[in-house]
């Protein structure tokens, strides 16, 4: 059984910077697409960045620049660098798992293509 593990989240002032973790276990880790998507209150759910096998990464155009996503297969672990933080990044951030390691149609924004995610972590950015 895949289970995924957040961690990082937190209160921060705008401009700030936090980094989220995921914790995988339950398969090879370094096998698999990762991504990381978020849901603010009223919200619909909505993809944040992604990572494939091969650490090819995608990053939503809201969070270009200022958002990183990242993975080290040794420790079995996912991260999101999130620097320059606005209020509108507030949200609940989860962490979720692909059933193969790249996305070869190009669906990585897409919720349905992730077989596993985690529970949440909060983050609030205050203005």
């Amino acid at each position: 059984q895949v289970q995924l593990v957040e961690s990082g989240g937190g209160l921060v002032q705008a401009g700030g910077s936090l980094r989220l973790s995921c914790a995988a276990s339950g398969r090879t880790f370094s096998s698999y697409a990762m991504g990381w998507f978020r849901q603010a209150p009223g919200k619909e759910r909505e993809f944040v960045a992604a990572i494939s096998w091969s650490s090819k990464t995608y990053h939503a155009d809201s969070v270009k620049g200022r958002f990183t996503i990242s993975r080290n297969n040794a420790k079995n672990t996912l991260y999101l660098q999130m620097n320059s933080l606005k209020p509108e990044d507030t949200a609940v951030y989860y962490c979720a798992a692909a059933n193969w390691g790249s996305f070869g149609g190009g669906n990585y924004y897409r919720g349905a293509e992730y077989a596993y995610w985690g529970q949440g972590t909060q983050v609030t950015v205050s203005s």
